[in-house]
């Protein structure tokens, strides 16, 4: 077994697990704020959480239980089929690598939208309240994203770069 490769992918699935209660976490206040609070402020901020929220669960899930199946892969692939590091895993992991180029774009995007929408609208009518809400919600919830992408990110440049390194060798 290959050390590298069973951190990468176990920090992968750990992660994953704190993508998934950060989901769990934002569904709960959802509820409450929807159910309990009663606010328009409250139902704004409701309606981005649980919209990210859902985001969270499916990818921290499946990520979750895919991580053990990409070990497994990945460990055949070093053992029995090496010249496939270059064909197969440092090609996917390019992938990889851009699409979180798209998530932290989105993820800003989204962040600044919020911040936007949280000051541009005072609190004194339903709708305006609403959108001040939905913003503030937004905003935590994609800063929360790329913070948490950041890392993942991370995480898989090393990864990629050790794929390259073992490949030259």
């Amino acid at each position: 077994m290959n050390p590298f490769i069973q951190e990468y992918f176990n920090a992968e699935r750990f992660e994953s697990l704190f993508f998934t209660g950060v989901g769990i976490i934002a569904t709960l206040i959802s509820i409450y704020f929807i159910f309990v609070v009663k606010k328009p402020f409250f139902y704004g901020m409701a309606i981005s959480l649980i919209f990210v929220a859902l985001i969270q669960l499916v990818v921290g899930t499946t990520v979750f239980f895919r991580s053990p199946k990409d070990i497994i892969r990945v460990e055949n692939i070093f053992k029995n089929e090496p010249s496939s590091i270059k064909t197969q895993e440092i090609p996917r992991m390019e992938v990889v690598m851009k699409n979180f180029v798209i998530y932290r774009y989105v993820e800003i995007a989204l962040a600044t939208l919020g911040i936007i929408l949280y000051f541009t609208f005072s609190t004194q009518t339903f709708t305006t309240s609403l959108l001040k809400g939905l913003g503030l919600g937004l905003a935590i919830q994609a800063i929360l994203m790329l913070s948490l992408d950041f890392f993942a990110e991370k995480r898989g440049h090393e990864y990629l770069e050790y794929l390259i390194q073992l490949d030259k060798n």
